[in-house]
């Protein structure tokens, strides 16, 4: 690990958006990027003004002020989905890199704007389940040749679907499933790659299954739980092997074991090769694997954004591409009603 104040190059940046969640996760991974950074950009002055102070940079609340008076390299944009398209374009033309906030618009269609408009600039979104450590882990894992192909993934986590999914669209509402439904579509787009159809099937007591289709072959079923936390877990099931993901950081990799069924006696035979293998973080000190910034992907998205600009190269995650193929998954599960959507 390399820290800020180390790195012998770094970017120029501003972070546009101050508020709750920017001052959580997005100001503090800073110290952990080769960045500089030059400014803070929000309509409330006050907040920019003393959030400035803080982080020892100037303060705006004009974009295109801070445009013409800073000299940047990228930006990190955490506002409202609805300003995204608008303000990443706005910055692009300005010739600058965009990181911005998941979800990354209202619309699919406002995404191929965006790309369309992107001119060759670095542009990620942050999907952070896609990068986080345990994601990471489950990718590496299933493309190995000892897994065997996958076939299927599970991801549960609490969530419902509109039931007036056209309705929404029409209306262009930010609702719950596109406010963190992204979040476990993330991390199964990024596992399971592409998708070719949606259906969704809704019971009486409005709690949803989203089926997922994806261009390999395997199969992804989303359920939509209630309850208690821990509130997620994922199973990608491989035709060898298959792996989990617990509350976000436990991974646990199933190899099976020997079995001849009525001769099987010993469920742990001799040998390490077989059973059960588990990564999950150690917390008995405060080093930085036990922190959330990391075990949640944040600095994992960020870092791969500044990696990209450092490196002259084009995203392969968290790519706008992959934040389009998201969206399609969202529309159409939103217009499924029983039907299959093909993507």
């Amino acid at each position: 690990m390399t820290y800020q104040r180390e790195f012998a190059k770094r970017l120029s940046v501003a972070v546009i958006g101050v508020g709750n969640h920017a001052y959580r996760n997005i100001l503090p991974c800073l110290h952990h990027l080769p960045v500089k950074l030059k400014a803070v950009c929000d309509i409330n002055e006050d907040l920019a003004r003393v959030t400035a102070e803080q982080f020892g940079c100037k303060a705006y609340t004009s974009t295109a002020e801070l445009y013409e008076r800073e000299q940047l390299d990228a930006i990190f944009l955490c506002v409202s989905p609805k300003l995204h398209p608008q303000l990443a374009i706005e910055a692009f033309e300005a010739g600058l890199h965009v990181w911005m906030e998941k979800p990354v618009s209202l619309r699919a269609h406002e995404v191929e704007r965006m790309i369309d408009m992107r001119n060759g600039f670095v542009a990620i979104v942050g999907f952070k389940k896609a990068f986080m450590p345990s994601t990471e882990k489950a990718i590496e894992i299933v493309q190995s040749e000892q897994y065997g192909n996958l076939q299927s993934m599970l991801a549960v986590y609490p969530m419902s679907i509109p039931v007036n999914g056209k309705q929404v669209l029409e209306e262009g509402r930010f609702v719950n499933w596109l406010a963190n439904g992204v979040h476990p579509l993330s991390l199964m787009l990024a596992v399971g790659g592409d998708v070719e159809a949606v259906t969704v099937h809704q019971g009486r007591n409005g709690r949803s299954v989203c089926l997922l289709d994806f261009a390999s072959g395997a199969v992804g079923n989303f359920h939509m739980a209630s309850g208690p936390h821990p509130i997620e877990h994922y199973g990608f099931y491989g035709e060898n092997w298959h792996l989990e993901i617990e509350n976000s950081f436990r991974v646990k990799l199933q190899r099976g074991m020997p079995f001849e069924y009525n001769k099987t006696w010993n469920y742990a035979p001799p040998g390490t090769d077989t059973g059960a293998i588990v990564w999950e973080p150690q917390n008995h000190l405060a080093t930085l694997e036990n922190k959330a910034l990391f075990t949640q992907g944040v600095y994992g998205e960020m870092m791969y954004f500044c990696e990209c600009i450092l490196q002259s190269r084009q995203p392969e995650k968290g790519s706008l591409e992959f934040a389009l193929q998201l969206m399609k998954v969202y529309e159409a599960a939103l217009l499924s009603e029983g039907k299959t959507i093909r993507i």
